[in-house]
């Protein structure tokens, strides 16, 4: 007998795919393209092959098709978490997480991927997937608020606030519970200086523009990031000042988040939570935010794992399909 699941997806420099149920991730995820060394395919592709693509991802775990290639050639470096039923699984949700600004199913705009600009992403999956014979309806959200939640579900704490930094390619910040709005904290202005123009959405003095791993590219086209940070241990000027300003941008942001929403517990994961200081971070920090009410706050690191994204897309959905159907009953009890 199957039981119901929810299929959580991820699209950043990879499409990542997985079944979940309320104890995580039910089997091994799946991941498109199987290489990891292709980090920008997804970039130069079309966006008619991306939502193909995705939508494959979503039919081959639904239908339980195993992973593509060996362990080291795709994402077999997830556990398997527990025996899969045969055959199809039955599918209450589905939820996509994307980078950008993602609200009513529409990808409003997606600066680092541009081709999902205006794509209606719940309405033509949803299509694509019911002549697949999958009919489950589909939460688009931001990538962000998605690894909000899954650190949220981790946790234990779906009752609390989590608010949390992803640093990748670009920056994004996500809240759980989520709320309305565009949430872009990525592109929070932290400088006046008009030379801070590095964003990938073209603006000034941005988060992003100072932190994310194109723009450091960019800033330094010398030098990879790690490079860079690498430069900085070993006393070069130019490095340990630039090591700074990553700090102070990333304290900036999140101070602002404290003057506006209150203290409370910040997580940091992505790619280069590596480059975190969290001492150098928390000095920052302190020295921005004076009034006592709001010195309560914590940070914490989390390494990258695209299971916690995955769950969190998962969560999201289902919980917008179960108030969806309590919206449809309560006229009912009237």
């Amino acid at each position: 007998m199957t039981s119901a699941k929810t299929v959580g997806l991820t699209l950043s420099k990879r499409i990542v795919a997985g079944l979940v149920d309320e104890t995580g991730v039910a089997g091994k995820l799946r991941g498109y393209p199987a290489d990891e060394s292709f980090d920008d395919a997804l970039v130069e592709m079309p966006c008619e092959h991306l939502l193909e693509a995705m939508c494959e991802q979503i039919i081959a775990v639904v239908n339980g098709a195993p992973a593509e290639g060996a362990a080291s050639e795709g994402i077999g470096l997830v556990d398997d978490q527990g025996s899969r039923d045969s055959g199809p699984a039955t599918i209450d949700a589905v939820g996509v997480a994307l980078p950008g600004i993602v609200r009513n199913g529409v990808v409003e705009d997606a600066p680092n991927v541009p081709q999902l600009k205006g794509v209606r992403i719940a309405a033509e999956l949803g299509q694509m997937l019911r002549h697949h014979g999958i009919d489950a309806p589909i939460t688009a959200l931001n990538d962000a608020d998605a690894v909000a939640a899954g650190l949220a579900s981790a946790q234990g704490k779906l009752q609390q606030i989590i608010r949390v930094w992803t640093l990748g390619t670009g920056i994004g910040f996500g809240r759980y519970p989520m709320v309305d709005g565009v949430g872009e904290g990525g592109h929070t202005i932290v400088t006046l200086d008009e030379r801070e123009s590095y964003c990938g959405c073209g603006g000034k003095g941005h988060i992003e523009g100072i932190m994310g791993h194109r723009a450091m590219r960019l800033r330094f086209l010398d030098m990879e990031p790690e490079d860079v940070f690498e430069a900085a241990e070993n006393g070069d000027k130019r490095c340990l000042e630039f090591k700074g300003l990553w700090h102070r941008a990333l304290a900036a942001g999140t101070a602002t988040s404290i003057h506006m929403s209150g203290a409370g517990k910040f997580y940091v994961t992505g790619y280069n939570v590596r480059f975190v200081d969290l001492p150098l971070l928390h000095h920052h920090i302190e020295q921005m935010t004076r009034m006592s009410p709001l010195q309560g706050f914590s940070v914490e690191t989390r390494p990258e794992d695209v299971r916690t994204e995955v769950v969190g897309a998962a969560i999201i959905a289902r919980q917008a399909a179960l108030a969806a159907t309590e919206t449809i009953v309560e006229p009912a009890r009237a």
